[in-house]
């Protein structure tokens, strides 16, 4: 939710590269399955990652690199007037891959035990869920809570980028690993919320 006030800010990066790809005729769409490569670049890098605490370092830019082109690509769509149901049911798609991508990578990889990364995902997947069952209710898209999507990925990014320099495990888990348990809490809480503000706002 944090990360998600800073939206008109980002503005002022993404529009002027939008602008540039307004020029290169890339479309939207192509934007969301650039955004799903680096995701599965990223979640091979976090798999491997375990033997080479490093390879975090790409991983995190990777995911970086997914979230950038993920939030450009709505942006692309405005600036060209190529908004439409067929876009936007895309980007609800891949950033559903994104994620499951990314948070089974990394506790494939063995920074949590499965059962914390089942709870993470089925979190992270309610939330999404039912920002998007808000819009469908004609409430609106719905991005409230207390962890938004954008914050989720902050947090993997910074957390991979600390554990790449201190691998350490601090109390049974490493730094990502505990991010991961920080998500599979703060999603089902983020569920909770939006539950109770959409049956409100019915």
């Amino acid at each position: 939710m944090t990360i998600d006030l800073f939206r008109s800010q980002a503005g002022k990066i993404l529009n002027p590269v939008a602008l540039l790809l307004k020029r290169s005729n890339v479309t939207a769409n192509n934007l969301s399955l650039i955004s799903l490569f680096f995701a599965i670049s990223a979640a091979v890098t976090f798999y491997y990652s375990k033997s080479n605490p490093m390879y975090l370092l790409l991983a995190g830019f990777l995911v970086l690199l997914s979230s950038f082109t993920d939030a450009l690509d709505g942006t692309l769509a405005r600036i060209t007037c190529t908004t439409g149901l067929r876009g936007d049911f895309l980007d609800h798609v891949i950033d559903r891959y994104c994620d499951t991508f990314i948070l089974c990578a990394i506790f494939f990889a063995g920074y949590v035990p499965w059962e914390i990364g089942i709870i993470a995902i089925t979190g992270v997947l309610l939330t999404s869920y039912l920002g998007t069952q808000a819009q469908a209710v004609k409430l609106g898209r719905y991005y409230g809570g207390i962890l938004g999507r954008a914050d989720r990925l902050v947090l993997i990014i910074l957390a991979s980028i600390a554990t790449a320099f201190y691998s350490q495990e601090i109390f049974y888990y490493s730094i990502l690993g505990w991010s991961i348990v920080i998500i599979a809490i703060t999603s089902h809480i983020t569920a909770i919320q939006r539950i109770h503000h959409i049956w409100h706002k019915l």
